[in-house]
Parts: structure tokens; C-alpha cells; sequence
């Protein structure tokens, strides 16, 4: 297949080379090796990171072999330039929307796309001194950079070099996903592995995809001033997410003037006298539009290919990745898997959870399960929609009887000062108890509200403990407490209504 189309190398500026220096010096040369390693490591994405510095700090003799940069996806081309960008793309939006603020918008307001792309530059290249050799090798870790494949059930080969070990991990996670539309390739399209080394403006921006990545850069782009198209095969996007939320979603990208187009498929894509057309199909309705750049956000692949997993006695399959147990061990019990390679939820913090995991495990005969673990997550749009615990669909399925508290965003103090006031915090608790199982929020704040959720979920907490918790007034959070007190209203049925009348009458 001819290569994906590649915009120009990001500007080699001194933010760019003091990240390179740190997360893969091209001067610098592969230690030699020990006779044998504890623990070896293949792949520095955040699981691969974590499970080398858990395991040098509890003294084990460490290898970590990775083929690009250190700080893998996270660093370089997700979580953090991602939201980096975002973060810039939201004042440009807060400050066109000033008169909600009782401001005045600037009069002559111009995206400098060029600069904001700098700030992605040198805050990436600071947060890479996080994940340097420099920091590593001072731990004890040997860094080995290089292409790695196993060559036996306790070797792995990194260039030349044959590498022993004890117990190894995996953790190579996973790329982008391109999907097979004729003529994609050949018109060239952007992923997240790309889109960062941008140096100027899309003018017309198609998104495939309306997943959580999709959104989030759709939004993105088109505060930064790209007229912006999502295209989503499925009837709604966020599709894993409850419908309210995505529909306040909806709604905030209309207001943005981003265009959604569901149920609709791309079908072909092709160059006419320099412009790319794409043709959609939703339902028996054909129609092309013309782009200059065109982003997919489809899912990723698990990165398996190359590492001879076979040599190693290591079962996988393409795509979906390596298959471990549910203690993160593969079919060659010396060897554990952990991060996007091998767990279903593609999220950094629980990439680097399994990492420890299996690092237990792996060095310390552990029986740690990752299933035992609540895991949030969190769509970094304008509003946030953050998740943890059981849907509502999901208890229903499982036939679990359940009750939903719902304090709209509107009715929070904080949010209403704020002009922060779409969306809102549902909480899930079993029916006729307070046992939490779940909860949504959509909030501009849902990222960092849904971890008082979670720690509740992880804890055991339930409502009635949680109406106890006093909450800084005013803060965003407090809807989580009005919730809880929601519940405890509930616990005054009318034969205790009636003694707390008969004492007052008293």
C-alpha cells in the first residue's frame, strides 16, 4: 500500500531537540548487556515506563527496549499534545463567547495556529525530561533502543544484541487504526500519530470517526478556526456513552459550527485538480464534499507485528492484540503483557495499572487481577463527559434493579457563576440501597469531578456516607454532594416523617 500522507517534520525548534535529547539521544549507544535481566521490558510507552520503574525500585536488575521515543503514544502523539491543543483551542472559544462573561470580545481576534503548535512543541519537550534515559538510567535500568524480537522462551534480540531474562513484559501498545476506503491512502489522511507536526491551519477538516478522538480534535480544529466535518458510520456518536450526554455534546458542537453527518459512510476518496473528495453515503443519499485534510479516528491496532511472538510461545491475534489471563500472564508463563497491546480500555491510566499489575505478578508471585479495578474515563471535550461503573443499560441487562440521581449543572452554584452551566452528574446506586454502581457527568470540569466517584465505587462508599463528605462551597463538585443528599431525602419514607413530625409537635 502506498505510505500514509506525512505533513512537513515538525520545526526541529529547541523545544523539539531538547525532547529528542531526552527520549531518544541519537548519539548515544546501547549499554552492554547483563548476563540475565529480572525483569525486561519491551516497549516505553506509560505501561512499559511504569512497570520498569516499579520493578528498579523494588531492586530487580531492569533491560527497557524501545524502538522509537520513550514516553510512547502519550507523550509524543496523544493524551498531552492533545490536550495541550485543546486547552489553547478553548480560550479562542471563550474569548469569541466574552459577552457571557460580561467582557467585551476582542475586536480584531486571529487564530496564530503557528504559535499554538509551539506551545504543543515546547510543553511536550519539557514533560519529556519525565521519561528520559538520563532519569532511567540513573534508577539502574539499562535502555536499549531498537528494533526487539523474541528469539526463544527467555531471549529477546534487540538489533545484535541477544537479551536474557527472567520474566519479561510486553507493552508496545497500540497505533492508529487506518480504515480501507478506496482511495485513502492515495489522497493521503492524518492520525493522531501525524496530526501533531502540523505547522499550519486545515482550512476544511473532515474527521472519520466519532469516537472520543474524533471529538475531541474535531472541537479543536474548529475553535482554531477549521471548517470542520465529522462523519460517523453509527447513528450517534460517543456511541459507548449515555445518550443525554452525547446529545449535550450535540448540541455544544452546533454551537460550535462543527457538522455532524451519522449514519454515514464513507465511501471513496479522490483527487480532482488538487482538492480531496470525499464521497458519503447515508442511506440511499449520495453526496462529496471537498477538504484540504482529512483525520481518521477510527480505533487502533495492537503493535505485535515484528516481535516474533512465535519464537517466543506467545499467543496474540492481529488487531486486538496479545492474549493474556486474567492476571495479565500470556501462554509463556515467563512472560506478562500489560498497557494498550493486550487490555481492552486504551487509556494511559490503566495502561500503567495493568503495568503494575503484572509487574506484582511477574517478579513478586502476585494474583493481582485488573478486573478487581474501577476504571474511569473521561472525553476531553466543551463539556467533558467522564464515565465510571456500570451504565444503565448494563445493569438492566445483567438484571441488577437500579436507581439514578440526577442534579442538572444548572442547579450547581458554581457553574452558574461560572456560564459552566450544560450538563450534569448522574450517580447509579442499587436499588433500595446506597451502593454506588455507576455514574456519568457532563461538566466542563467531568474529568477531574468523576474521581471522588471512583474513589467512592473503589472504596465502597456509598451515597448515604458520601451526603456526609463537606464539599468546598462553591466549587463545581458540590452537584456530587447534592446528589448524595438526593438519596438521603429518599430515606424519609412517610412513617419517618411522621415520628420527626410527632417530635416537633412535641
Amino acid at each position: 500500500m502506498p505510505p500514509l500522507e506525512l505533513p512537513p517534520t515538525t520545526p526541529q525548534d529547541a523545544s523539539e531537540s531538547d525532547r529528542l535529547a531526552e527520549v531518544h539521544p541519537i548519539d548515544r549507544s546501547n549499554p552492554h548487556p547483563a548476563d540475565s535481566y529480572q525483569l525486561l521490558v519491551v516497549g516505553a510507552g506509560p505501561a512499559g515506563l511504569a512497570a520498569a520503574e516499579v520493578a528498579a525500585t523494588a531492586g530487580a536488575r531492569v533491560a527497557l527496549v524501545e524502538r522509537h521515543l520513550l514516553g510512547g503514544t502519550c507523550l509524543n502523539t496523544g493524551c498531552l499534545p492533545s490536550k495541550t491543543l485543546i486547552r489553547t483551542s478553548r480560550l479562542y472559544a471563550d474569548m469569541r463567547d466574552a459577552r457571557r462573561y460580561g467582557a467585551h470580545p476582542p475586536g480584531d481576534l486571529q487564530v496564530d495556529f503557528a504559535a499554538a503548535m509551539a506551545r504543543v512543541r515546547r510543553i511536550r519537550g519539557h514533560l519529556g525530561g519525565e521519561d528520559s534515559v538520563r532519569r532511567l538510567s540513573a534508577m539502574g535500568i539499562d535502555v536499549f533502543f531498537g528494533r526487539a524480537r523474541f528469539s526463544g522462551a527467555d531471549t529477546l534480540t534487540v538489533n545484535d544484541t541477544t537479551l536474557r531474562f527472567g520474566k519479561a513484559i510486553i507493552a508496545t501498545g497500540a497505533r492508529p487504526h487506518v480504515p480501507a476506503i478506496p482511495g485513502l491512502r492515495e489522497a493521503g489522511c492524518l492520525t493522531s500519530a501525524n496530526i501533531f507536526n502540523l505547522t499550519e491551519l486545515p482550512r476544511r477538516l473532515l474527521v472519520i470517526g466519532g469516537g472520543p478522538l474524533g471529538c475531541e480534535l474535531a472541537q479543536a480544529f474548529c475553535r482554531l478556526g477549521a471548517r470542520t466535518t465529522i462523519v460517523q458510520d453509527l447513528p450517534l456518536f460517543l456511541p459507548r456513552e449515555e445518550r443525554d450526554a452525547a446529545q449535550i455534546l450535540s448540541d455544544a458542537f452546533a454551537r460550535d459550527g462543527i457538522e455532524v453527518r451519522l449514519n454515514t459512510h464513507v465511501v471513496a476518496v479522490r483527487v480532482e485538480h488538487g482538492e480531496k473528495l470525499v464521497d458519503l453515503v447515508s442511506a440511499d443519499y449520495h453526496s462529496t464534499v471537498a477538504v484540504d485534510t482529512i483525520l481518521t479516528g477510527v480505533g487502533r491496532l495492537a503493535n505485535v507485528e515484528g516481535l516474533t511472538l512465535e519464537a517466543a510461545g506467545v499467543d496474540y491475534a492481529t488487531g486486538s492484540g496479545i492474549r493474556v489471563d486474567e492476571y495479565l500472564c500470556t501462554s509463556n508463563p515467563r512472560i506478562y503483557a500489560a498497557g494498550d497491546v493486550c487490555v481492552e480500555y486504551r487509556y494511559t491510566d490503566v495502561a500503567v495499572a495493568s503495568a503494575r499489575i503484572a509487574v506484582q505478578n511477574a517478579l513478586f508471585r502476585g494474583r493481582q487481577r485488573l478486573a478487581d479495578r474501577v476504571i474511569p474515563w473521561c472525553t476531553y471535550t466543551d463539556p467533558e463527559i467522564a464515565h465510571v461503573g456500570l451504565y444503565v443499560r448494563e445493569a438492566n441487562q445483567q438484571g441488577i434493579p437500579i436507581k439514578t440521581f440526577t442534579v442538572p449543572m444548572h442547579e450547581v452554584d458554581r457553574a452558574v457563576t461560572d456560564s459552566e452551566d450544560a450538563g450534569f452528574v448522574k450517580i447509579h446506586v442499587r436499588e433500595g440501597t446506597d451502593r454506588i454502581l455507576g455514574a456519568t457527568i457532563v461538566a466542563r470540569h467531568a474529568g477531574d469531578m468523576i474521581n471522588e466517584i471512583t474513589l467512592a465505587l473503589m472504596a465502597g462508599i456509598g451515597l448515604r456516607k458520601l451526603a456526609q463528605v463537606i464539599h468546598a462551597y462553591p466549587t463545581q463538585a458540590e452537584a456530587i454532594r447534592q446528589a448524595a443528599h438526593a438519596y438521603h431525602r429518599t430515606r424519609l419514607t412517610p412513617r419517618l416523617r411522621a415520628r420527626l413530625h410527632r417530635g416537633l409537635d412535641d
